[in-house]
């Protein structure tokens, strides 16, 4: 009976000391990012590479599984052969979208990890369509009193319209922990495909940082 008490009071301490050595990991999530917005398929032949912007926040519910919510949003501008068989001198693509994305954390605590991401949700696209112009404003001079004219170049809108519809997006990157805590820097592959008509497909490229 003793050493049957002794067995178990070992596997129980042995259990504890094991589950206090686990590195420790968040239950929240929060990350933000910019990276280069690249416009493939059909989408690529219209656009040029442009920018792109990422914020996010979400839970753990284990130290591999999670559920992030990001608002993305890319600019892109209208490729030069484009504009010239439209006859438009500027244009550019403006994409928002707002998502609920599931990820898989290959090794969540470790200082280096490789993760899966992929969901979807709404997007919105308006294409705008400018040509430079100069616009005259009335500045205000305190120490002399008196308004005069100042010329500044801004951007005429020539045509826009927008559309809103759903969206799936699929990737994965790489993080690396910074420090002792849950800081890391990730950068990050994700292919973006909108339901519109046409079908818009853009895949950024992004670097950030996640807590």
């Amino acid at each position: 009976m003793k050493r049957t008490i002794y067995i178990i009071t070992s596997l129980f301490l042995s259990s504890v000391a094991g589950w206090s050595q686990e590195p420790a990991w968040s239950r929240f999530t929060a990350n933000i990012g910019v990276g280069a917005a690249n416009p493939v398929h059909e989408t690529g032949s219209r656009l040029d590479t442009g920018v792109s912007f990422t914020g996010g926040a979400g839970i753990n519910f284990t130290s591999h599984l999670g559920l992030t919510g990001e608002l993305t949003y890319n600019s892109l501008g209208v490729n030069h052969a484009t504009l010239q068989a439209l006859e438009f001198p500027n244009g550019e693509m403006r994409l928002w979208a707002f998502t609920a994305n599931p990820v898989v954390r290959l090794n969540r605590s470790g200082r280096v990890d490789c993760y899966l991401i992929g969901g979807g949700g709404v997007y919105h696209r308006t294409m705008e369509f400018s040509q430079p112009v100069v616009a005259t404003y009335t500045a205000y001079d305190p120490f002399f009193g008196i308004f005069y004219p100042v010329a500044v170049p801004a951007n005429q809108v020539l045509s826009s319209y927008s559309t809103t519809a759903g969206g799936l997006n699929i990737g994965g990157g790489i993080s690396v922990k910074v420090g002792r805590g849950n800081t890391k820097v990730y950068v990050e592959s994700r292919y973006h495909h909108m339901f519109s008509n046409p079908a818009t497909n853009i895949l950024p490229v992004t670097f950030g940082v996640r807590w």
